[in-house]
Parts: structure tokens; C-alpha cells; sequence
């Protein structure tokens, strides 16, 4: 079976003096622009305080990948009134470049932490952003919306798949990976069928959480996706879908990536994927542990 292989790993560095030091950092979200590296970043208080955002976007750049430095403003930040969808914290950035810009879906937490919906910004630079409307809230039986991957079909309409909170007889909860539908950027999305459960006696089990998409010359498209058991020990694993994401091509039977033994044992279990870059005819998948540490790992593809 095809399948995609880890060769090398590398640590990604944040300068300092910037509007997320002394923060935990993830969600690297990373593309490049000429040959410019650049990134998007969500950082969190720590320790995380009962009236502290959790989390806060910043923007920034590289010349090589992996040693970036952020802007001193930051790119998005929680409304100021309670009220506000984001006002508890702004979390997960997924870039989209179009012809007028970016536009920038992160997720919105509510000042209570208790909602997470997903939200669209968008503006001619990443410093001039405009919070425009919720794009996504959960429907019935589902919560907290989170984490975005957008990807267009050949036919032009758009995919948004993103994590939600299941709940399930008896209260216990998990999360899995939904899509929605829309014609273009800027329509109402359409919640459709999952794209993919998880497989019981795997490491992915319990909760499963939506990655990163890319497709190399002549491969089906992959999704680095992010998956647990019920104690939340998340890996990052790989999934194909066919060219319309209607239907699952492949996927890896054991994880990707692992994350090593935390340095400190009171530390987050987790390796969890954000975004790719495909260059030097392979994949450059950013990445965090721990909640707080950045990571890049090279994936070569073998048929």
C-alpha cells in the first residue's frame, strides 16, 4: 500500500521580543509566499489564568522555515466586548490567499468558555484584517467548532472540514471530524456527512481532529489528520480522500509521528498537525507537542 514516511525533524524557533513571549505556542499554521516563509501562530498564557484569552494570533515570517519572527502587533485578538463571539479567546488560524488577500478562519471562544464557532477575517494584508461574520456554528448534538482545513474540489466548490464535540448516551464526549459544503468563499457552508470514523483497538479510537490537506504531483490528496484514545494521548496520523472528497482512498494503519516523553511528566501527551508546505518534491508538515513546543517534520510520499 502507498503510504508516507517521516525522514527528518526539526525544531521551529520563535525570536523574542515579541507579543507571545513567555506563551505556549501552537497551531503553527505556515506557507510560503515567493521565497518567503510565513506563519500565523496562536499563542497561550502560562499558566493560563481564569480571565486570560485562550489564545491570541500572531503573524510572522521565515527565510528558512524555521527560525521565524513574529510581528510586534498582533493579527487577530478577542473582541472587546463580552458579548463577542472571540471574546474569550481566538484560537487555530487557517490561511486562504485569493485575489483580493487572505482570508483567515480561526476559532472564536466566547468569553464563558463554553462555545467555540468558527469565524472568517479577511483583508488585502494579513495587518489589515476585518472580523466578518461567523462562518460556522455547531448544529444540533454538536459543539465547539474548532480547527479549520479548507480545500477547493476540481469542479470549484469548497470543502471546510473542521473538529466538533460529540456527545454520546451516558455524557461521555469525544471529538471527530466533520465537512461542510459551500460554492464559494463567502456562502453558507453545508454540513454533510463525516468524512471518516474512528477504528476501534487503534490508536485512533476515541477522538479523532481535522489536519492539514496537500496533494503531490499525481497523488490523491492527503489529510494529515490528528487522533486519540480516551485519555487524550493524541499522534498524527495520514488519510487520502479522491479528488472531490466524497470517498476515503487510504490510510496509514499506525501513527506518523509520536510525540517523545514529555521532559516534564505534568506535560500535555500530544503531537497535533496545522499545515504543510510542499517543496523539494516532498512535505514539510508543521506541527506541536505538548501544546506549547513547534515542530517540523520532512514526509516523503512511496507508492
Amino acid at each position: 500500500m502507498p503510504t508516507y514516511a517521516v525522514e527528518q525533524l526539526d525544531t521551529v524557533t520563535i525570536a523574542s521580543r515579541t507579543p507571545l513571549d513567555g506563551m505556549d505556542l501552537m497551531s503553527p499554521f505556515v506557507w510560503k509566499e515567493g521565497d518567503r516563509y510565513r506563519m500565523m501562530v496562536r499563542g497561550v498564557p502560562d499558566p493560563l489564568g481564569p480571565t486570560d484569552p485562550t489564545g491570541l494570533i500572531a503573524c510572522g515570517e521565515s527565510s528558512d522555515g524555521l527560525n521565524f519572527t513574529l510581528d510586534a502587533k498582533l493579527a487577530v485578538a478577542p473582541g472587546a466586548d463580552p458579548a463577542d463571539a472571540d471574546g474569550g479567546g481566538c484560537e487555530d488560524p487557517t490561511v486562504v490567499l485569493t485575489d483580493a488577500g487572505y482570508v483567515v478562519y480561526y476559532t472564536g471562544v466566547d468569553a464563558k468558555r463554553t462555545q467555540g464557532v468558527m469565524i472568517a477575517a479577511s483583508g488585502p494584508t494579513l495587518e489589515t484584517l476585518v472580523k466578518r461574520r461567523v462562518a460556522l456554528a455547531a448544529p444540533a448534538g454538536e459543539g465547539n467548532i474548532k480547527e479549520a482545513t479548507l480545500v477547493q474540489t476540481p469542479a470549484g466548490d469548497w470543502r471546510l472540514f473542521y473538529e466538533y464535540a460529540a456527545l454520546f448516551d451516558g455524557g461521555v464526549g469525544a471529538s471527530r471530524v466533520g465537512v461542510a459544503r459551500a460554492g464559494a468563499l463567502g456562502e453558507d457552508w453545508e454540513s454533510i456527512a463525516d468524512p471518516f470514523p474512528t477504528r476501534e483497538d487503534s490508536w485512533d479510537n476515541w477522538h479523532l481532529s481535522t489536519g492539514p490537506i496537500c496533494r503531490l504531483p499525481g497523488v490523491d490528496p492527503v489529510m494529515f489528520y490528528n487522533g486519540a484514545t480516551l485519555d487524550a494521548r493524541w499522534r498524527i496520523g495520514w488519510i487520502s480522500f479522491s479528488e472531490d472528497y466524497s470517498r476515503v482512498t487510504g490510510r496509514g494503519l499506525e501513527p506518523l509521528i509520536l510525540p517523545p516523553p514529555p521532559a516534564d511528566r505534568s506535560k500535555t501527551d500530544i503531537a497535533f498537525a496545522a499545515s504543510t508546505v510542499i517543496e523539494d518534491g516532498g512535505i514539510s508538515l508543521y506541527f506541536s507537542l505538548e501544546d506549547r513546543i513547534l515542530r517540523r517534520a520532512r514526509i516523503r510520499y512511496y507508492a
